[in-house]
């Protein structure tokens, strides 16, 4: 067994791309943790390290590091730089010669993504690594542009067999440098977590990719929260092991438990005694203490270094121009993503020294009658393997508002950021159909979509509001629960109830079309369900009676369950596989052969059946997947039907 990596910093580049003074730097610091036999155990010989090289040697390296292995080989790939999209979208690394042309990439001078996933598709060895410290699409450079959202599927583009693909931030975001720092926030944790052992969570002597990726997400997420850290496993890649760790080590003991201890950056008075004590009992010089104490502090310290520098920036304009202006509320928001803050983060600021928050300028935001706050919710996302085993959970934040409806019941709608996708199965895809051929490409607008299926109190609420075209039966469930989903409903039925809604509230709620709901379903992922390649009764309500690829056997629960009760997906939104079927705008089409629309609006036809969508509690698994089509007459109700909606600007006419 061979263990060979290949470590690629760019920090200079042509006019027209700003520097990443920490590229260079980067792939040092990674070459030396590597290098050290008590942490990566690598050999000189094994590593090639690329400073600022051209495309061609870039390519040949490459091509050297995949070429020729054994199947048991660890292969490292790292890059430091920019990733940069062409015009379609595509991705690219860049070389030290990258340039633009025309505001556009010249692809020539940058590595394509399609390169390093070809040579590692040809390559035996089935222990891969991928680590890119980069930007995709939010951090382009001057002189790039972005004809769309930006979101770029990295798994379909560099996934494959025993593989585990790490990235320091999401499609559209920036990857920031660290202030005072000689390395990118992203590497310098992935070195500390190395370095000192302390990504060793399950403290096993060893760390694996996901403990490295988890660990410097959380670091990461502390010092800049608008940056989030991807982790893609491909089967089994979870499991790769990169480094040992010290895991008796008394220093490593005590970051440990001072990871545990720490509150915001701080340490309560408990905490603090038990810390002097752990001390002492593991004979650490108040010095060696210290310096740990510091290091764990310095994401919090950064963090409040970034709001001071906010407040100061915010007080100055202020002082400068009384009444801000757009153009400055503008360029505060260009301030704060440079920063790597968050709404959330600088609202209190701005609400105690101006007295009101930035306006909300979403890319493409959506124009609504009556406009409501954003807000931010925290929710945890899960994946897992084949069999259904969970191998990453993750934080993840989504902006939502809340529409109340009366008696304090209200329907939130979560922010559905646009961009563009591959709606239907591929050809590979356990237990496809025929209906959900061709895949193609859709671009999809910005809109809001219901967190949950629309509740039975919240119908019973609508149900009661001035009739616009058909009555509406207050109580028509079979399953009672003020928190469980509406069924027994038509698609008439849930037309009507759009209509009611949008009287009331000025804003236009519908039904989503087909493939805004698959793409929100999706919410960035290409496996069959938004966890994984499986689904279990722990993540949807079906028939746990049937199993899906090597999943196992789980409850059959007959009924419908109250919403919220299973794991979101990336976007934030709840029950999307199973529990109940979903209504879609869309009129029945046997495939997406013939006139299926690219740019997400409802196909319609005078077929009087309607789409439905996600499954319900008495489906088999494999119908809950996300690109499954269902079908019934738009006046069917049934003890499977339900909805959830979404507002956003009408399709025109």
């Amino acid at each position: 067994m061979a263990k060979v990596a290949l470590l690629i910093g760019v920090s200079e580049y042509e006019p027209g791309l700003n520097a990443l003074p920490s590229a260079v730097k980067d792939v040092e610091a990674m070459q030396r943790v590597l290098l050290n036999p008590e942490m990566g155990g690598f050999a000189m010989a094994d590593i090639t390290v690329l400073k600022n090289s051209q495309r061609q040697e870039i390519e040949d390296a490459i091509y050297h590091l995949f070429s020729n292995r054994q199947k048991d080989d660890l292969l490292l790939f790292y890059f430091s730089g920019h990733g940069i999209k062409d015009d379609r979208g595509k991705l690219y690394l860049s070389t030290r010669a990258t340039k633009t042309q025309n505001g556009k990439l010249v692809t020539p001078s940058a590595v394509a993504a399609s390169v390093l996933h070809d040579n590692i598709n040809d390559s035996r060895s089935q222990r891969q690594v991928v680590i890119l410290d980069c930007c995709f699409s939010g951090a382009i450079a001057q002189g790039m542009t972005v004809k769309d959202a930006g979101i770029i599927n990295v798994q379909e583009q560099l996934g494959g067999k025993g593989r585990a693909i790490l990235t320091s931030s999401a499609s559209t975001q920036y990857s920031f440098e660290q202030e005072g720092s000689e390395l990118s926030i992203y590497t310098r944790y992935l070195v500390e977590g190395i370095e000192t052992g302390a990504a060793d969570k399950d403290t096993d002597g060893w760390i694996s990719i996901d403990e490295l990726h988890e660990y410097a997400s959380t670091k990461v997420e502390k010092a800049a929260p608008a940056m989030t850290p991807k982790f893609y496993p491909v089967e089994e890649g979870h499991k790769i092991l990169l480094a040992k760790s010290p895991k008796d080590d008394p220093k490593l003991k005590y970051r440990k438990e001072v990871e545990s201890r720490i509150n915001r950056g701080n340490f309560s008075i408990p905490a603090r005694r038990m810390l002097n004590s752990l001390r002492l009992q593991l004979k650490l010089t108040p010095e060696v203490a210290d310096a740990i104490e510091a290091e764990v502090q310095q994401p919090y310290r950064e963090y409040q270094h970034k709001l001071e520098e906010y407040e100061t920036t915010l007080v100055e304009a202020i002082t400068a121009e009384t009444t801000l202006s757009e153009v400055t509320f503008k360029d505060l928001r260009d301030y704060q993503q440079y920063l790597g803050l968050r709404d959330e983060d600088v609202a209190s600021i701005e609400e105690r020294i101006i007295g009101q928050q930035k306006p909300i300028l979403v890319e493409q935001t959506l124009e609504l009658t009556q406009p409501n706050p954003a807000n931010q919710f925290e929710f945890e996302v899960v994946a897992v393997n084949v069999k259904g085993e969970l191998i990453s959970r993750s934080r993840k934040r989504a902006e939502f508002f809340s529409e109340k409806l009366g008696n304090d019941v209200v329907l939130k709608m979560v922010a559905i950021p646009g961009g563009k996708f591959l709606m239907g199965s591929p050809q590979n895809e356990l237990e496809r159909n025929y209906s959900e051929s061709p895949q193609h490409t859709v671009t999809v607008q910005p809109f809001f979509m219901g967190k949950f299926p629309v509740t039975q109190n919240q119908w019973a609420i609508v149900a009661a509001l001035k009739k616009i075209s058909i009555d509406l039966n207050p109580d028509p469930s079979r399953f009672k629960g003020a928190n469980r989903p509406i069924e027994q409903v038509s698609w008439d039925d849930a037309i009507e109830f759009c209509a009611r809604l949008s009287n009331k509230t000025g804003k236009t709620y519908r039904l989503p079309s087909e493939a805004e709901w698959e793409y929100a379903c999706r919410a960035g992922t290409t496996t069959p369900f938004y966890f994984g390649e499986t689904i279990t009764t722990n993540l949807a309500n079906y028939n746990g009676k049937y199993t899906y690829n090597f999943g196992s056997i789980g409850k059959f629960r007959e009924e419908t369950t109250d919403v919220g009760k299973f794991p979101p997906n990336p976007f934030g939104l709840f029950d999307m596989h199973g529990n109940i079927w979903e209504w879609c705008q869309d009129s029945w089409h046997e495939n997406y052969y013939n006139g299926a629309p690219t740019d997400a609006r409802p196909w319609m036809s005078d077929n009087k059946e309607r789409v439905l969508r996600g499954g319900s509690w008495n489906s088999n698994p494999w119908i809950c997947r996300s690109v499954f089509r269902g079908k019934w007459a738009r006046v069917v109700q049934n003890d499977r039907l339900g909805f959830r909606v979404v507002v956003a600007a009408p399709f025109a006419t």
